[in-house]
């Protein structure tokens, strides 16, 4: 299945707008409970020991708090697809830009844009293993899985985010271009 420049660049800025404003939300709703309890949801991504998430889960008892935690890593689950497709649709518009033609250029670009998808992938896997730690006892080996899972999302998100943002400047001197 081949999708058209003009959906291509239609499910981009899509994605992209609804991306940017879910995220908008969380870190709003998120600076609410880091507020109320000196603990984010985006706090779990930088834990590494069970301990830590021991911490963290205490100071969210209370119910309003603990509903709010659990709203944003709900959230979360909903924010994962919509970055995915966001960086998944950048990506392949920089490759479309970049290497239209067979080669390895395109070979190695292709490749790259299942980062995007790998990112929201590994982040599923990171709230899982949080969700499970909150839901039962901490431990100090699922909390460095799940540390091993933000760092390889935050790869996935660099690269999608790189070839974005190359897509974008290469929009931007097309148009200039005679």
């Amino acid at each position: 299945m081949q999708l058209s420049r003009k959906f291509l660049n239609a499910y981009w800025a899509w994605t992209s707008a609804a991306a940017v404003l879910m995220l908008i939300v969380m870190i709003i709703l998120d600076g609410v409970l880091k507020a109320r309890t000196g603990f984010a949801t985006a706090d779990l991504q930088f834990v590494s020991t069970g301990y830590g998430l021991r911490v963290i889960i205490d100071h969210w008892l209370s119910q309003p708090n603990a509903a709010l935690a659990g709203f944003l890593l709900g959230l979360d689950y909903l924010f994962m697809p919509l970055y995915g497709a966001a960086l998944f649709f950048g990506s392949l518009a920089a490759l479309d830009r970049f290497a239209p033609a067979r080669g390895s250029v395109r070979a190695l670009l292709t490749r790259l844009t299942l980062f995007p998808i790998g990112a929201a992938l590994c982040d599923a896997i990171e709230n899982a293993l949080s969700l499970s730690m909150l839901n039962q006892s901490p431990s100090n080996l699922l909390a460095s899985f799940a540390l091993e899972a933000t760092a390889a999302k935050w790869l996935g998100i660099a690269v999608g985010l790189l070839l974005t943002l190359a897509a974008l400047i290469g929009r931007a001197v097309k148009h200039r271009s005679p």
